[in-house]
């Protein structure tokens, strides 16, 4: 889930010129909800589609739960099938359930790429055509400098770095961790390199860490969760899509065993500066290195609540325990 920019759509197709944009990819095989008209909180979401009654219930419980605590009085749904029976019921249990909650559904399509048609009225017929690739407010998203990629696979397949590049990060992470102190003392110095390191590349406009710097932040971050509190203290609301930079190539980088942390960074980065789809991504990565890793499932509670970004606060000097002593210089 996504914080949801105000736009104007006028019909159908203006409301499927604009997922995509929001998203950052095309969606298949997806309900996507979106707010209508001002809410405490605007939210859109993408879920897949479920794949039997009982999912398709829960899916219906969740997205409304969402919206009530939002404060949203209407939403749009798109349902991406090529099944119009599917989305039929799916629209139907979830109208059914937000409407006795008090949420009107302005809006509800299935489309398939090509084809869309209006729900609730029965489906079926040809369908009416549209193309995305000639309408304006696709246009406005590519001047925007929106990056809009062809599926969630492609958006995640955006983090899977060169073989050559972590196998050279992976070269030198014996090296690292062979030179490391074992003291407290050389752990709070590693502490302040973390943070050089982050405000240099914030500072120099994304100036890139080399393999060796790659490896000894990969082998902090695993050492250490206060390490890596130093990196995720330097985030606030101004500067998150900078941090998206820095951590998605050390991420690209990093060796799989060794990627939950700079992950869950990216994924934090991610929901701050509002792209909650690629957040998801990270969430995944970090998940698969370690499945239970702490603040992955912090953001994963975020995002699967529509906790909107705004609530975050940074954390304060306080929080960095490694300087607990009070030299932070």
């Amino acid at each position: 889930m996504t914080h949801l920019p105000t736009v104007r759509a006028t019909g159908p197709a203006d409301l499927l010129a604009l997922v995509p944009g929001f998203l950052g990819f095309h969606p298949e095989d997806s309900v996507v909800l979106i707010t209508v008209g001002d809410a405490r909180q605007p939210f859109h979401a993408r879920v897949d589609l479920p794949t039997d009654p009982v999912a398709t219930e829960e899916l219906a419980a969740y997205l409304t739960r969402v919206s009530v605590r939002g404060g949203v009085r209407s939403v749009a749904v798109v349902v991406y099938s090529d099944d119009d029976v599917l989305a039929e019921e799916l629209l139907e249990e979830l109208a059914g359930r937000l409407e006795d909650e008090g949420v009107d559904v302005a809006c509800g399509l299935r489309a398939d790429g090509e084809r869309w048609w209006a729900l609730g009225r029965g489906g079926g017929g040809p369908g009416t055509p549209y193309d995305l690739s000639c309408h304006p407010l696709m246009a406005r998203t590519v001047v925007d400098g929106t990056v809009v990629l062809a599926s969630r696979r492609a958006l995640a397949d955006t983090l899977v770095g060169d073989a050559t590049a972590v196998a050279e990060v992976e070269a030198r992470v014996g090296q690292v961790v062979a030179r490391l102190g074992d003291t407290r003392p050389a752990l709070v110095a590693e502490g302040r390199w973390v943070r050089q390191q982050v405000r240099r590349h914030l500072a120099d406009d994304g100036a890139a860490l080399d393999a060796s710097e790659v490896a000894r932040l990969a082998v902090l971050f695993m050492l250490s969760v206060e390490v890596r509190d130093v990196a995720w203290a330097e985030m606030d609301h101004a500067n998150a899509a900078k941090h998206v930079d820095l951590w998605r190539d050390v991420v690209r980088r990093t060796p799989p065993d060794l990627r939950a942390a700079p992950a869950a960074l990216l994924a934090f980065a991610a929901w701050l500066s509002g792209n909650g789809a690629l957040a998801w991504c990270a969430v995944d990565l970090a998940q698969e290195a370690q499945p239970d890793y702490g603040l992955a499932g912090l953001i994963c509670h975020a995002l699967s609540g529509a906790v909107p970004p705004s609530v975050w606060e940074p954390l304060s000097p306080d929080a960095v325990t490694l300087f607990a002593t009070g030299d932070t210089a």
